[in-house]
């Protein structure tokens, strides 16, 4: 007969329930295996409830609810204590953690969902009281004014649905061809850009140069129902780079300042979280001094639309099926095309809206204007260039100073001398090009809300147009400008983008106007003096700073001497290396 021995028990000398942990028996098979605890109160049911609806993610502690089917099924809530799962109140010992990412795994439901009533193809009086239609939902990415029209149910943020899926997905080109040559030394996210900071005190002044016209007050008063038409004004206005202006040359020989730059330049760089379409910032050092440069034909000559957009206006894509096929033509409202026209109102309203006929009289400012050759026979524009100079330095022992070159383009008549620095303007416009075009981001139309919902329109430009509106405000306060003029401009045809009118115009100041969009200088200083910093470290050379064309990350490139040199250029180095040349 066999025999049956019973194996050994070895209590828990520490009188808790379960093994203990200080007193295995020897050759202990689930030394290394942990343990779950439980409390002898826990209701022992199943092992696991695979019909539990929660999924088994309910906390509590030790008595936590394990089906959760019960809960309130009697009169007045009452709520009965169901089986529990074993070992669910306490905290999962042998959870399994996954040791790779699978974000980026999906699962694709091919199903096809039911039919609502009234789908997105509805006409005529749109959807009744409640009807939340596909077409709505739709419209309303697009802000304000985006629901049906009682046209055939045309939206005003464009035609819905047509290519949605591509224009989401198209790529945009660098501002700059990225050299295989070129060496990456850093990159830098917007989030980290985000979180810097430098107060900077009062600038100096060093000196101001041109000759500034008086703001015509009348603009002031014009309305949607006495609207101006926009005129072709010739006159003259340059937009030098740094390395050119001769000012800024004869201040770097006598090492006013260690960094030199325009505010246009200064303004993209401290306003670059908000930027979304792509830019560059062409940096040379020579021996203790940073020059910020701009290319020729860059995007620092023309203005953007609706880069803030959700859906901002589109370029035509390259077909890529076909190469021989001609390039598709760009509509009057393609990006490019409303940039063009965007950069011809600015520059008109700024003209037309001095009054260059006294009285009041055009003030000169302490020198003429350094750009304007005696050769030159045009009129030259209203505008005055004030080189001042901005302590970056965040310690006394340390001197990094930066001397930038602002603009002003007029002067209020009545409120103090221009050339001590006081009402000074800086004039700038808005344009309106079709409600309903696709990328106008939800605009209501200006002819019948700009008089009597004027906040609703300047919300939305203000969502839409957050960049340039931040650094217009930027370079207004460089300027130390006490006033900054806007208009509002749009198409006397939507259809036709050679013909605008003045609609109103309205004043702002910078630094309320920044509060207002949450414009933070202090940022942007630090920015600035961040760049300056990494610069600083690299050798002498030529850098670029580039933004991404479709991520918020900007990126700095050590390129060769000889990059974005113009041809003259490039012809004087090469009659120089010729006159070597031959007096070897």
């Amino acid at each position: 007969m066999v025999g049956f021995t019973l194996p050994p028990i070895h209590d828990n000398p520490d009188g808790g329930w379960g093994p203990s942990s200080s007193n295995f028996p020897p050759q202990f098979k689930f030394k290394d295996i942990p343990y779950a605890p439980y409390s002898k109160s826990d209701k022992l049911g199943r092992f696991a409830d695979w019909n539990d609806p929660t999924g088994g993610q309910s906390s509590g502690g030790g008595m936590a609810m394990g089906n959760q089917r019960a809960a309130g099924a009697g009169p007045g809530g009452r709520r009965r204590d169901a089986a529990q799962a074993f070992g669910s109140g306490t905290a999962s010992a042998f959870a399994y953690f996954h040791a790779e990412d699978e974000a980026s795994f999906s699962l694709v439901d091919n199903k096809v969902g039911p039919s609502r009533r009234g789908g997105a193809l509805v006409r005529g009086r749109g959807m009744g009281r409640g009807g939340s239609s596909y077409a709505n939902r739709q419209a309303q990415r697009g802000g304000r004014g985006g629901f049906m029209n009682s046209r055939g149910g045309a939206q005003r943020g464009g035609r819905r649905g047509w290519r949605d899926w591509d224009k989401s997905g198209r790529a945009r080109e660098s501002s700059v061809a990225i050299s295989p040559d070129w060496q990456m030394l850093d990159e830098i996210e917007f989030h980290r850009l985000a979180k810097l900071r430098l107060d900077v005190e009062e600038p100096e002044d060093v000196d101001s140069y041109g000759r500034l016209f008086p703001y015509d007050k009348t603009y002031d008063r014009v309305t949607t129902k006495s609207e101006r038409p926009l005129q072709l004004v010739d006159r003259i206005k340059y937009n030098t780079t740094t390395s050119d202006d001769p000012v800024i040359q004869q201040l770097a020989s006598n090492n006013v300042a260690t960094v030199y730059a325009t505010d246009v330049i200064l303004a993209v760089l401290m306003c670059a979280p908000r930027s979304v379409y792509p830019w560059d910032i062409v940096i040379v050092r020579e021996g203790n001094k940073l020059f910020f440069d701009k290319r020729d034909g860059g995007p620092f000559d023309t203005v953007t639309v609706n880069e803030n957009a959700a859906d901002p206006p589109q370029d035509p894509s390259p077909n890529s099926n076909d190469k021989n096929a001609p390039p598709e033509t760009p509509s009057i409202n393609s990006a490019t095309s409303l940039s063009l026209e965007a950069t011809y109102i600015n520059q008109n309203f700024m003209f037309q809206s001095v009054s260059e006929n006294p009285p009041p009289p055009a003030v000169d400012l302490n020198k003429p204007n350094p750009f304007y050759g005696p050769d030159e026979s045009e009129p030259l524009a209203s505008c005055g260039y004030r080189y001042r100079l901005f302590d970056m330095s965040v310690s006394e022992e340390e001197d990094v100073r930066i001397c930038v070159r602002t603009e002003t383009d007029a002067y209020l008549p009545g409120a103090g001398n221009p050339k001590d620095g006081s009402g000074l303007l800086t004039i700038r416009a808005l344009n309106e090009f079709d409600p309903r075009a696709a990328g106008a981001g939800g605009a209501p139309d200006w002819r019948s809300k700009l008089d009597s919902q004027r906040g609703a329109v300047v919300a939305t430009e203000m969502k839409n147009n957050s960049c340039k509106l931040a650094k217009w405000t930027v370079q207004s306060v460089l300027a130390g400008a006490d006033q900054m003029k806007i208009g509002y401009i749009s198409r006397a045809n939507p259809r036709d983008n050679t013909r605008h009118v003045i609609l109103s115009t309205t004043s702002v100041r910078p630094t309320d106007f920044a509060a207002q969009l949450n414009v933070s200088l202090a940022n942007g200083w630090g920015i600035v003096r961040t760049v300056t910093d990494l610069c600083m470290k690299m050798p002498e050379g030529k850098y670029v700073l580039v933004k991404d064309p479709n991520k918020p990350v900007i990126r700095l490139y050590a390129v060769p001497l000889t990059a974005f040199a113009t041809e003259e250029e490039e012809d004087a180095e090469g009659a120089v290396e010729e006159d070597a040349g031959s007096l070897a």
